[in-house]
């Protein structure tokens, strides 16, 4: 069974850097794509990156230029360097697997919450 453990957030202030961490429990190489989206209060949840197994990767225009998104396959880990943070980017981040097949499967971890705020 996969499990997605989140770390990182916190209370930053505008203009600062967070890095959340997704540890995978099981092999990470089963999973085709590896995510962060976040939900905000009263907004739906939205995908802010992702990462294939090949490396490529997909920003939410809202966070492109100041997110990266990594993944170590050795230490089963994917990471969000948030920089030059805004008060919209607080929200709940969450983190995502998912893996191709019939049925396609997906796993999500229980969430960190980032608030940007001064």
């Amino acid at each position: 069974q996969v499990q997605l453990v989140e770390s990182g957030g916190g209370l930053v202030q505008p203009g600062g850097s967070l890095r959340l961490s997704c540890v995978v429990s099981g092999s990470m190489f089963s999973i085709n794509v590896m995510g962060w989206y976040r939900q905000a209060p009263g907004k739906q949840r939205e995908l802010v990156a992702n990462i294939t197994s090949g490396g490529s990767t997909t920003y939410a225009d809202s966070v492109k230029g100041r997110f990266a998104i990594s993944r170590d396959n050795a230490k089963n880990t994917v990471y969000l360097q948030m920089n030059s943070l805004k008060p919209d980017d607080t929200a709940v981040y969450y983190c995502n697997g998912e893996k191709y097949g019939w049925p396609r499967k997906y796993y999500w971890g229980q969430g960190t919450q980032v608030t940007v705020s001064s």
